[in-house]
């Protein structure tokens, strides 16, 4: 099961760590590992390269470990940008989670 949780705070998010395999089936065949995966590095590269955002991040490809932190000061066009992309990708954990709940949990929670 891969574990997300989203943080965020004053409604807006500002970290995300996912942990583990989904093991909805054989490695490399995973549909669900490979679509939440998509996912979130999607937003990864749209932070990076679109809203030009340095991120704290971790990664662990063979336990299937990713976290990233956005720094505290963005600037407006930033804060525009990074909203809307992360607020889709949790549009799209969501959906996932719906259909997968099974192979992943979802947290959000509000510091």
């Amino acid at each position: 099961m891969t574990k997300v949780v989203i943080s965020k705070k004053d409604n807006k998010i500002f970290e995300v760590e996912c942990d583990g395999h989904t093991n909805y089936g054989e490695k490399g065949e995973d549909i669900v590992c490979a679509s939440l995966s998509s996912i979130v590095q999607t937003a990864v590269l749209g932070l990076l390269m679109i809203a030009l955002v340095e991120l704290d991040m971790k990664r662990d490809d063979e336990r299937g470990y990713l976290k990233f932190t956005l720094p505290e000061k963005l600037d407006e066009k930033q804060e525009i940008q990074v909203s809307a992309i992360l607020d889709t990708m949790l549009c799209g954990i969501s959906d996932l989670y719906e259909s997968f709940s099974d192979y992943i949990e979802l947290e959000v929670k509000s510091l």
